[in-house]
Parts: structure tokens; C-alpha cells; sequence
């Protein structure tokens, strides 16, 4: 992984830590933009860390780091402050999306990871439903959110729904304004937690 880094321009790895404590002190000391953080970890857990980590620097972006594809275990990663999730398999163009995606204020979830998130907010808000006035969004807008968090392409919600693709990229850009998220995987994380998806949409 290092290696990998290193050979992205614009990208330095100013130190590495073998546990949870070293990464802390490092942390605190080398106020890193970016931390790397495998979730299998000696002694202080990767959760446990990431979240003091959230409270030595807030400022830096986490991008979590593992094997695991459990979908509990990636929701509390990204409730827990992570801004992204990602595959040790990964190849060195999806870790410099991931990396690009961080530096630039964004979430990076890895398509496999987006569509397990998907699928267990479905299966944690089976009755979930939300009045669109209380996010400010109107019934269509919440209708269009419902299917970009499902992975509709812009072409196919307007397809669906009988609407323009400028209409559909108006509503999508709206949609983002008023909930003040920029990226899918950022709405994905709201549909989750304001219980807007439920198996019955």
C-alpha cells in the first residue's frame, strides 16, 4: 500500500503506525490530511481508533482499509466517521479515485461496498418512512433521491418518471443544494439515516 501511494503524484506518506496508540500520537504530532486505517488492528481496535482519531483531529479524512465486507461492520466504520471504505485488493487507479475523492471534501465507497451499503439500509428500514417537508425536499425530489441511492443512472430516472434529463440533473443538483451533499455516497449515508429507502420503494 505504501508503495502505492508513493507512486501517485501529488501524495506522501509521512509515517506509519503498527497499533492503535501509535497511531494516535502519530496523528496528533504529523496532522496527516489523509489517514489510512486498516480495521483489523494489534491491541486498540480500527473502530475504537478511528473514533478518538475523529476526536485528536477531526480534520483529517479517514479512508478505512480491509478485507471485510460484513455490511454492519462498513455502516459503523462510516457512522463512526470514516469518509470512505475500501478493499485491500484494491487496485492503484480505485485507491487514487478514493484518495482524489477525500482530498477534494467527498466520501469514497468502492462500487461493491456502495451496493452492500444499498442493501443494508433496505434491510434496516423495512417500515422506514420519511415526510419529504422534513428534509425540505419536495415529493419529486424525494422520488429522485430514492432512485439515485438505488444506483439509477440520471437517464434512467428520467426515463422512468417521464421527465427530461435536464429536469432529472435540475432536481439532482437541487437535491444536493438543500441537503448540502455533494457525492452519491454522501446521499447514501442520509438515505440510511433519515430512513428514507425501504424495501417497499
Amino acid at each position: 500500500m505504501r508503495a502505492l501511494v508513493l507512486d501517485l503524484p501529488g501524495y506522501a506518506v509521512i509515517g506509519e503506525a503498527n497499533d492503535g496508540a501509535q497511531l494516535l500520537a502519530m496523528v496528533e504530532h504529523l496532522s496527516p490530511d489523509i489517514v489510512l486505517l486498516d480495521i483489523s488492528m494489534k491491541q486498540t481496535g480500527g473502530l475504537e481508533a478511528l473514533q478518538q482519531l475523529k476526536r485528536v483531529r477531526p480534520q483529517s479524512k479517514v479512508l478505512i482499509l480491509s478485507m471485510h465486507t460484513d455490511p454492519e461492520l462498513i455502516m459503523q466504520a462510516l457512522e463512526s466517521g470514516a469518509h470512505g471504505y475500501l478493499l485491500k485488493d484494491t487496485t492503484a487507479t480505485e485507491l487514487e479515485h478514493a484518495l482524489e475523492a477525500l482530498r477534494n471534501n467527498e466520501r469514497y465507497l468502492s462500487p461493491a461496498i456502495a451496493h452492500t451499503v444499498i442493501n443494508q439500509a433496505l434491510t434496516r428500514t423495512q417500515k422506514g418512512q420519511t415526510e419529504a417537508d422534513s428534509h425540505n425536499l419536495t415529493a419529486r425530489q424525494l422520488e429522485i433521491l430514492r432512485l439515485i441511492v438505488r444506483g439509477k443512472s440520471t437517464r434512467e430516472i428520467a426515463n422512468g418518471l417521464g421527465l427530461s434529463v435536464k429536469t432529472v440533473e435540475t432536481h439532482r443538483s437541487q437535491i444536493m443544494k438543500r441537503l448540502q451533499i455533494y457525492d452519491v455516497a454522501g446521499l447514501v449515508l442520509f438515505a440510511v439515516r433519515e430512513q428514507i429507502i425501504s424495501l417497499d420503494d
